[in-house]
């Protein structure tokens, strides 16, 4: 099989905690052919979508550790087109670009895409966790999301909470979230200000929430493969950060799914593979749907050290996607075979 990670420079991994490195070392592992590119690396010629990729040389003996890989690692330059890949694992950093999944769009029926293009432009930004609120459900805290600055100002007076949360419609990793209270209210216009005015004229969208009592003790980031959590860790605040993310100080600990949790994933679940949302990952908050990562969610090498597991969260991911490849090959094979029978009768 071979595999193309559309995904951030290679000089910008962690090599010790980073999730895509994970994926591929395993690929590798398995004797899968991989490949890497930016979305910037994507070209076409002569109508084929190619790309510029980094491709990984086979290894005889795969270092135990993510590290040794890394550093072992032996990358050519080659410009390979698209639709010769068996899967694409999409692992970019948000914001989303929707000119690169153009570029997609002409290989999404030859070549099986983790997370599918129609699943990343619906929810490729934070307003996707409101599609799973209703008037019947109680999963997500109180959301408002605007750039009408009078809106917002009101929603912060009105809310029966001292707190909030406010963050960008687009950050990642913990980016622009701060917890605002209405004791400081002479500052709320200035940060909105910030938040949704740009030097250009243009403005951004900013989202509102209730602040969920707990938060300070951190949040759960559960993954989800094909709809059902895979492994799950808490994320711990820093002493002088409220964010949870590892990235902003936080550190990860054990934890086990409540009830409240299971049957979170279990309602959001058949949405996600619906949407072609094969791998996500969620945060939760008091049993409440806070947001869905869907580009690049993190925390497999994390949650593989607080559990030790002798069964890796990758090799499940992998699994997969060997499974689902094998799936699509089959039916091009099925597909040829009865054209075949109908051309010669």
């Amino acid at each position: 099989m071979n595999i193309c990670f559309i995904m951030y420079p290679w000089e910008n991994i962690d090599p010790e905690n980073d999730t895509s490195l994970a994926l591929i070392k395993e690929c590798v592992k398995r004797k899968h052919g991989v490949a890497m590119c930016t979305p910037a690396n994507l070209t076409i010629r002569d109508s084929v979508t190619n790309a510029f990729c980094n491709v990984i040389g086979r290894m005889d003996k795969v270092p135990s550790t993510l590290k040794a890989f890394y550093n072992r690692a032996q990358l050519r330059e080659e410009m390979l087109p698209l639709a010769g890949f068996d899967a694409i694992f999409f692992r970019a950093n948000p914001p989303l670009d929707p000119l690169m999944l153009n570029f997609l769009d002409s290989v999404k029926d030859d070549v099986f895409i983790v997370n599918s293009l129609e699943g990343m432009r619906e929810a490729n930004n934070k307003l996707y966790t409101a599609a799973f609120g209703d008037a019947h459900s109680n999963i997500i805290p109180n959301t408002h999301v605007s750039k009408n600055k009078k809106y917002l100002t009101q929603q912060i007076r009105e809310s029966k909470s001292d707190k909030m949360i406010l963050k960008p419609l687009n950050g990642y990793g913990g980016s622009g979230v701060i917890l605002i209270e209405k004791s400081a209210m002479s500052n709320i216009n200035s940060l909105l200000d910030f938040y949704i005015s740009n030097s250009d004229g243009t403005s951004n969208y900013v989202i509102l929430q209730d602040y969920i009592e707990g938060a300070d003790q951190g949040d759960v980031r559960i993954l989800l493969l094909n709809g059902e959590p895979v492994g799950a860790m808490r994320r711990v605040p820093g002493k002088d950060d409220h964010r949870s993310n590892v990235t902003a100080g936080g550190s990860v600990q054990k934890h086990t799914l409540t009830k409240a949790e299971k049957a979170l994933c279990k309602q959001i679940g058949p949405k996600l593979v619906k949407d072609g949302l094969y791998f996500v990952g969620i945060d939760v908050i008091g049993g409440k749907l806070v947001e869905v990562n869907v580009m690049s969610p993190g925390g497999i090498t994390y949650i593989n050290k607080v559990y030790k597991n002798k069964r890796k969260v990758e090799e499940k991911v992998i699994d997969f996607l060997e499974s689902k490849v094998l799936d699509q090959l089959q039916a091009f094979d099925r597909r040829a075979r009865l054209r075949k029978t109908v051309e010669e009768a």
